[in-house]
């Protein structure tokens, strides 16, 4: 089982490719190289592969990365299944997760969302799918600087206030201030009941 991450960026006409281009990049890098397991196509649109259990921080970690601009946005259709055919570029690839996911991230605008999720079970599916039209109330609207604590936090989960307000030249008190906003206790949730759920999906 894999997940397939399929996505472009909202309004990205409007900037030069460098401003999100590079962060973004430099993410997909971490998961594995181009274009086997991540690609950028058509100026704007990409597709990454990952662990099911990964999905959905991972797609959590680039909504945080993009939004950091705050002229950007992302939208993402995740799919869960298999891959049946694993050519040398991940947009040649093929089987139930590819074709999932970009079903699902063929709905997102007739849905006028930015994230969904597709497993092929429709119970876990809806119940998912409402958990994250419900958290996209705040994450759409994430200020660029609780986007950037939101991504930083995800990156580093075991790493202090104090450090992250170090690295970022302003007070703790800031930095709990800025998670307070982006809701970070309410993503970290999230984020544990998915894993939990999946793995249960998929043993």
């Amino acid at each position: 089982m894999i997940a397939i991450l399929t996505g472009d960026i909202i309004n990205s006409a409007v900037q030069l490719n460098s401003s999100w281009m590079h962060p973004l990049k430099a993410f997909f890098n971490e998961h594995g190289s181009t274009p086997a397991i991540w690609e950028i196509y058509r100026g704007d649109e990409f597709q990454l592969k990952v662990h099911p259990s990964e999905a959905l921080k991972v797609a959590f970690q680039i909504k945080a990365i993009i939004r950091s601009n705050p002229e950007l946005d992302v939208r993402i259709g995740i799919g869960i299944g298999e891959e049946s055919h694993k050519a040398e570029r991940i947009s040649e690839s093929n089987g139930t997760a590819y074709q999932r996911s970009g079903r699902t991230f063929g709905l997102l605008k007739k849905k006028k969302s930015t994230l969904m999720l597709s497993t092929g079970k429709s119970e876990f599916d809806d119940t998912w799918n409402l958990i994250l039209a419900l958290a996209l109330n705040f994450m759409d609207h994430w200020s660029p600087v609780s986007a950037e604590i939101t991504a930083l936090s995800l990156a580093h989960p075991n790493r202090s206030q104090m450090a992250f307000a170090r690295q970022l030249d302003i007070k703790q008190s800031a930095i709990s201030q800025r998670r307070k906003r982006a809701r970070w206790k309410l993503v970290k949730s999230i984020l544990s009941h998915y894993e939990k759920q999946i793995l249960n999906l998929i043993e």
